[in-house]
């Protein structure tokens, strides 16, 4: 599925499209969360979500997000990524409006992500704060 803007950039999820190697290095190298995270695991990660690629006019990648989802009752929006120079163009919250589309027809009953700096992106396009965080647990990593 492909979606368009005016000025050339277009988000699409063809997994087959994306430059893994410029992904992992951008997870890898620069994204907080993901600091040192293996060329496997970005490839597994790949392999098992709904993957958004984002790409200029020439075609090349500067964007992307996952989605891990059973595409009936869940989802959870995580590894969103915009390359620095292609920043302020409000490519991530298209990007996010982008994946909030794709999801709608699964009448999913939550979304989810975790964010520590773009909440203001996020709230863009409905997301809210977790109404009862006291509900949620996480199982921590042995590593």
């Amino acid at each position: 599925m492909i979606t368009r803007r005016e000025d050339g950039y277009e988000v699409d999820t063809d997994p087959d499209r994306l430059d893994v190697g410029l992904v992992h290095h951008w997870l890898s190298t620069d994204a907080f969360w993901a600091l040192g995270r293996s060329r496997e695991t970005v490839e597994r990660s790949i392999s098992g979500s709904l993957n958004f690629g984002l790409y200029d006019d020439s075609g090349a990648q500067v964007a992307y997000a996952r989605v891990v989802t059973d595409r009936a009752t869940f989802a959870w929006l995580c590894d969103v990524y915009v390359a620095p120079t292609h920043r302020g163009k409000g490519l991530g919250t298209w990007l996010a409006e982008a994946v909030r589309d794709r999801l709608a027809p699964y009448r999913l009953k939550r979304t989810l992500l975790s964010t520590l700096d773009a909440h203001e992106v996020y709230a863009k396009v409905g997301f809210v704060p977790v109404p009862d965080p006291q509900r949620l647990m996480i199982m921590k990593s042995a590593t």
